[in-house]
């Protein structure tokens, strides 16, 4: 609720509001009632230290988190990948060693 991640973040509620009307959180909501996911207070919290510990702007903001949320699926693509081509070797060593004991 917002009530307790403003506490938790030591920041005052309308802050939380602004920064959802700004798009850089968008808190599941019950009843009328926002609801925070750890996601959320994590990205919320960086939305923080950026603005009032590191002076950035909306603007500036803004962009950080949409190069983090691209760098994310980067990172996500990349391990896709690399179960992929481990798989991959994994299956043709053991190819290999069939046909090495195979052959014996």
């Amino acid at each position: 609720m917002i009530s307790a991640v403003s506490r938790i973040l030591e920041v005052h509620p309308q802050t939380l509001r602004m920064y959802e009307r700004e798009g850089f959180v968008q808190p599941h909501r019950v009843n009328k009632q926002r609801l925070y996911s750890d996601d959320d207070i994590e990205r919320l919290n960086l939305v923080i230290k950026l603005t009032k510990e590191l002076g950035v702007n909306k603007a500036g903001v803004d962009i950080i988190l949409r190069m983090r949320n691209r760098m994310q699926s980067m990172q996500e693509e990349m391990r896709e990948m690399m179960r992929f081509m481990e798989e991959d070797i994994r299956r043709h060593f053991e190819e290999k060693l069939r046909r090495i004991f195979s052959e014996e």
